[in-house]
């Protein structure tokens, strides 16, 4: 791990392998870390995976966390760390949405897009992340637990040996620093209601995203109990110039639980973009 500074913030990143660039983006309250198993199965890329604003061990952003400053963020840290050619945005959740805005408002930096389970693609949410809309129920419930971070890794995943006390540990150190509660109430409240997901943010990224027709792979879990792998379907109608593969027996993040399936889609997709 080493770090870099983007417009004054400190932003923890990972780069490994040598080759075409990608850049692998996390969900929300997650880290880099959530692409270990990745960094050691692309090989023959130079791959980057950064924790986003306010999540792992990178800094706030000063004012309010939304996803346009997001989307600059990482054009941002693109600068910083000296990529200048368009690299492959490999988008996970929240990461999916920076992804596709980041495609729209910087397309020269975007060479394709692999968006895993990503925001977006309907307005079905796991009513966690919409009790989070409520004041004062968001802040209770982001107060830090071993038993709640053990209760989100478990939601996450549809094998719970993937449930490990690292990861719980991990969720609960980042969980507890002082700004961990306030970025994700102010994300969550952003980008949806007790009722759903916001439609506009989410229309306006995939208006843009099916006239912009970058290559794009859209990828799911069947059981995931974050984001429903119904939203696979949307997303076949919404884009029809993307591809989909849906992941059988697998939960929100099919890039640690089908690792090795995973690296080798995406690198099928990104050598039949070529």
């Amino acid at each position: 791990m080493t770090e870099v500074r983007v417009d004054g913030l400190r932003v923890r990143y990972r780069v490994t392998g040598d080759g075409p660039p990608v850049l692998l983006l996390h969900g929300i309250a997650r880290s880099l870390e959530d692409w270990t198993e990745q960094h050691q199965l692309l090989e023959g890329f130079r791959v980057y995976s950064v924790d986003l604003p306010g999540f792992g061990e990178s800094d706030p952003l000063p004012g309010r966390a939304t996803l346009p400053p997001y989307a600059e963020h990482v054009r941002g840290f693109l600068d910083a760390v000296g990529e200048r050619q368009p690299v492959h945005v490999v988008g996970n959740s929240l990461g999916g949405a920076v992804a596709m805005l980041l495609a729209l408002r910087h397309p020269d930096r975007v060479r394709s897009m692999v968006l895993v389970a990503s925001a977006g693609f309907g307005r079905e949410v796991t009513i966690a992340l919409r009790l989070l809309a409520l004041r004062p129920v968001g802040r209770l419930l982001l107060r830090p637990s071993r038993a709640g971070a053990r209760r989100m890794e478990r939601a996450l995943f549809r094998d719970g040996s993937f449930v490990t006390e690292e990861r719980v540990e991990r969720s609960l150190a980042f969980a507890r620093r002082p700004h961990g509660a306030r970025v994700m109430l102010e994300l969550c409240r952003s980008l949806g209601t007790f009722r759903g997901v916001r439609p506009g943010w989410r229309e306006l990224l995939l208006t843009a995203t099916a006239r912009a027709g970058a290559p794009t792979l859209v990828v799911w879990g069947s059981h995931d109990l974050i984001l429903p792998a119904a939203h696979l379907a949307e997303a076949r109608t919404l884009l029809p110039h993307v591809r989909t593969h849906l992941f059988p027996d697998t939960g929100h993040m099919p890039q640690i639980e089908r690792a090795e399936e995973f690296a080798a889609l995406v690198q099928k997709f990104w050598a039949e973009g070529d």
